[in-house]
């Protein structure tokens, strides 16, 4: 990308100099230069720094309306004679700008490179909004900082997984899983992180566009896992074969744990989480003819679906729920209200758990009369959809039944390894991008002189993030290669413990790690937007991991109680 100039102008008649800021996009040097009045503004100076209040320098440039702003001539500049702005203009700039915290901290000749980047992320000259006030290059000047290309691997220490930095080598990982990591990555930047940002912003819900795009991929088909779903399937335009296709495709850092790295949690769940955890019944317990109608719609992205099992009754107390299913018929009657439903604000099926007159049963309940659903506002956006939604007499086909009649808890339980196993990729990822986070700033951002880096406590908190995250990763790993190797019946026998242990462990590393980052970032960590934009998020949203699957005391339970079934009964001390 060729360097940018931005150009301001400040002065009056009885002034003999005007001020331009100049600063490098693209990321030679920042110059501050006064130019003479009647003087040629110098040709290798490409970019104006806007002198900005103290109380202003923490929100990105954009924020400042760099257009609108009445006492500042912002425009694009072509070498000519600087000229004077009214006496009325320039009060304006002076009640605008002080010389105390404005002028003073700028000195003509200096290189402010530093400055820039102690107040604003590299992303914000990089915003389509700014490339009309790009005018040129500063000759002789070569970039000290570059942007990095569409799926780069990052070269901050332990800002990847350790299979993905140079020189390390792993035994669960092939060529082909470093292919798919490259096109996945690439894409989600791309086409997915756009949107992501947006609706995370907005609260909307995601487009169809960038749907359309992301099912073109099969992603979503293999969100679900491996299986007979993706047979005849393109992946990722070839990259990988269907029979090839394992859970480390998945998982590490490929898929689940890519949508993490936006700093965008609540766009994660909203990126058709739904049917990631409400398809799998479906693919595993529906008749023949539901399958072949339900499973292509939603893989397509024509249809979302979304699981409706917690109830305001009844959380972890699966038992406990109340939404009961009445035969009549052919139909069930379906009458109840479930809450905090992903993705159930645009859903048009819903995977119900239901109370029937010997147990549970669990519908595919489609939208029509007598569904109802309403937005939930909680902590992160509102373009996950989470809803309540109320099922008022809603007649349902018993050929829409999953599994058999009153066994329904075996279906839902047996739902929650797959889903405790991606939230767990999640939270992963989500860990390494606050650990790149912090490093960059702790190197970057300056204190008593110094870089923060410097000192002892910040370097003591870096320490223990790390840690948490190399745990998580290599905990994440061993449990995906016996997922590899087992069958659904061994996971579930094996496996269900030591994931739910897992994931206790690593949504309670997030809350931590969210802790010792907002202490790296102090205030800036408190801000929605600017520099700590991402730890912001993540602080205010990680409980999400803990709560989503199953609470920790839950999963620490679980856990415990799967390990005690495996005691020898001849062990002693």
């Amino acid at each position: 990308m060729p360097p940018a100039c931005y150009t301001s102008r400040v002065g009056e008649k009885k002034q003999p100099s005007f001020f331009f800021f100049f600063f490098v996009h693209n990321h030679a040097r920042v110059y501050v230069r006064r130019c003479p009045k009647g003087e040629q503004i110098p040709t290798p100076f490409r970019m104006v720094l806007i002198s900005i209040p103290a109380q202003q320098r923490e929100r990105p440039l954009d924020s400042h309306r760099l257009g609108s702003l009445r006492s500042l001539k912002v425009r694009q500049y072509a070498p000519r004679r600087a000229e004077c702005v009214t006496s009325r203009e320039h009060r304006r700039v002076s009640t605008l700008f002080q010389p105390s915290s404005c002028l003073t901290n700028f000195v003509a000749g200096k290189d402010s490179t530093a400055a820039f980047y102690g107040l604003h992320r590299q992303e914000v000259l990089l915003r389509p909004q700014y490339s009309r006030l790009k005018i040129g290059k500063i000759q002789g000047e070569k970039p000290r900082f570059k942007v990095p290309e569409l799926g780069a691997i990052s070269k901050v220490p332990y800002a990847e997984a350790t299979w993905l930095s140079e020189g390390f080598k792993s035994p669960y990982y092939t060529k082909n899983h470093r292919q798919f990591h490259k096109a996945v990555r690439t894409f989600f930047e791309e086409v997915v992180k756009p949107e992501a940002i947006q609706c995370e912003d907005n609260g909307k819900r995601i487009s169809q566009e960038v749907v359309d795009k992301i099912c073109a991929m099969e992603i979503l088909a293999m969100r679900m896992g491996p299986g007979k779903h993706l047979l005849g399937r393109k992946l990722m335009g070839g990259i990988v074969k269907p029979e090839e296709f394992d859970y480390f495709h998945e998982a590490s850092y490929i898929i689940n744990t890519e949508m993490s790295r936006f700093g965008t949690r609540g766009f994660a769940d909203g990126f058709l989480n739904g049917g990631v955890i409400a398809l799998p019944p479906v693919l595993k317990y529906a008749s023949k003819e539901l399958y072949e109608k339900v499973v292509p719609e939603v893989l397509s992205g024509k249809k979302y679906i979304a699981l409706a099992i917690t109830e305001a009754f009844a959380g972890s107390d699966v038992s406990g729920l109340q939404t009961t299913a009445v035969r009549d018929g052919d139909c069930w009657i379906v009458n109840g209200t479930k809450k905090w439903i992903t993705n159930g604000t645009f859903s048009d099926y819903f995977t119900v758990g239901c109370k029937t007159d010997a147990g549970l049963t669990v519908l595919l309940v489609p939208r029509c009369q007598g569904v109802e659903t309403k937005a939930i506002k909680t902590a992160y956006s509102s373009t996950a959809g989470t809803a309540y939604v109320t099922f008022d007499n809603v007649r349902v086909p018993v050929g829409n039944t999953l599994g058999k009649v009153n066994k329904g808890l075996s279906v839902i339980l047996s739902n929650f390894n797959h889903e405790r196993w991606a939230i767990i990729c999640m939270a992963t990822g989500a860990q390494r991008l606050i650990v790149e986070e912090c490093m960059k700033w702790a190197s970057q951002r300056m204190v008593f002189g110094k870089p923060l880096s410097s000192q002892a406590v910040i370097r003591s908190r870096l320490a223990q993030m790390i840690s948490r995250a190399e745990a998580s990763q290599n905990w994440l790993e061993l449990i995906t290669y016996q997922m590899n190797k087992m069958t659904l019946a061994e996971v579930s026998d094996k496996l269900a413990g030591q994931i739910a242990l897992c994931k206790q462990f690593i949504t309670k590393c997030g809350r931590e790690t969210a802790e010792d980052a907002t202490q790296v970032f102090g205030g800036r960590a408190l801000t929605a937007s600017g520099m700590g934009k991402a730890i912001e998020n993540y602080h205010r949203t990680c409980g999400y991991d803990s709560i989503l699957g199953g609470t920790e005391d839950i999963m620490r339970d679980l856990g415990v109680r799967q390990a005690m079934k495996k005691m020898p009964k001849d062990a002693r001390l």
